[in-house]
């Protein structure tokens, strides 16, 4: 089976302020990345509309309301210092939405091994009732509970590598036993949180943070010797990915200094267990990344090792 790319033909309309790194030019990085020779066998789909109903999984309806109200006709509306909408944000968001369940339902039902979905806003840091780092909604908190309430998974987990910790996955999972959440992530860093001893209400969720100037060889023995041994002990029938490349080296935003090499030696590592542990049916979605050379480069990395793994 292929691997399928799904892209978000509304994100470009999800604009913000002048300076601000969650740009349009991230989704035209990547897109460029994806059309350079050794792709061609990418399956290719657009983002289909986002359903309320799936956004209602996570997010009470009062806060949906209050994102649609805070839509602005024009200019741009600012939710928190951070995080901005635009008159295309909701759309594009809605998108995205929409294209989590797609991927879930392409991997399940059989038409690709696995996925990437390139779409913005980026969703890791969204709360049940709170926007922010840059994200409305929690896409990959959603498509988890769309394996679950809806194609009847019993265990599914989500692994976030963005050099900042998803507090929003870890809201939206905290009281989901099956569910497991394992983020590693620089600290001290935004958004503060990701201490060890938050493990969610059934020991679901792993934090595993890393030291400000540690490098790829920290990160393949923590992967080594914690994240693939929990992963394992819980023997999921799906792996969702947050893939942010913000902990590349020349991200500006933070200090790990990953190479694109250690993106591509972790995709590859997380597909090969996700071949022995759920038929190697993985959906991966962009979070973070603000180097653009360095984003594009490590999406190519990281879906080379996608379709390496979908045979």
């Amino acid at each position: 089976m292929p691997t399928l790319f799904i892209e978000n033909p509304l994100a470009s309309q999800h604009r913000t302020p002048p300076g601000h790194p969650e740009q349009v030019a991230r989704g035209a990085a990547v897109a460029a990345a994806l059309l350079a020779p050794g792709f061609d066998a990418l399956l290719r789909e657009e983002a289909e509309e986002g359903r309320e109903a799936d956004i209602l999984r996570c997010h009470p309806e009062a806060y949906l309301d209050k994102i649609k109200s805070a839509s602005p006709p024009v200019g741009s509306v600012a939710l928190d210092p951070d995080t901005h909408m635009s008159p295309g944000s909701l759309a594009a968001a809605m998108k995205g939405v929409g294209a989590m369940r797609q991927a879930v339902a392409a991997v399940l039902e059989g038409r690709a091994r696995n996925v990437f979905v390139s779409s913005r806003p980026p969703g890791h840091h969204a709360e049940a009732d709170r926007a922010m780092g840059f994200c409305l909604f929690g896409n990959i908190a959603i498509a988890a509970k769309i394996a679950l309430e809806e194609f009847g998974l019993s265990r599914v987990a989500v692994v976030d590598f963005d050099v900042h910790h998803g507090n929003g996955t870890q809201d939206l999972l905290w009281d989901e036993d099956r569910a497991l959440f394992i983020s590693s992530h620089q600290m001290p860093l935004y958004p503060g949180t990701g201490v060890p001893s938050e493990r969610g209400a059934y020991d679901n969720v792993v934090n595993l943070p890393l030291a400000p100037d540690s490098d790829g060889r920290v990160l393949r023995r923590l992967y080594e010797e914690e994240v693939f041994p929990r992963l394992a002990a819980w023997n999921p029938e799906l792996i969702l990915i947050s893939a942010g490349f913000d902990a590349h080296q020349d991200d500006p935003l933070a200090q790990l200094n990953w190479s694109t090499d250690d993106f591509a030696w972790l995709t590859k590592s997380i597909c090969r267990q996700a071949a022995e542990l759920c038929d190697g049916r993985v959906v991966s979605t962009l979070e973070g990344g603000y180097d653009l050379d360095a984003l594009g480069a490590s999406v190519a990395a990281h879906v080379i090792e996608l379709m390496e793994q979908s045979g």
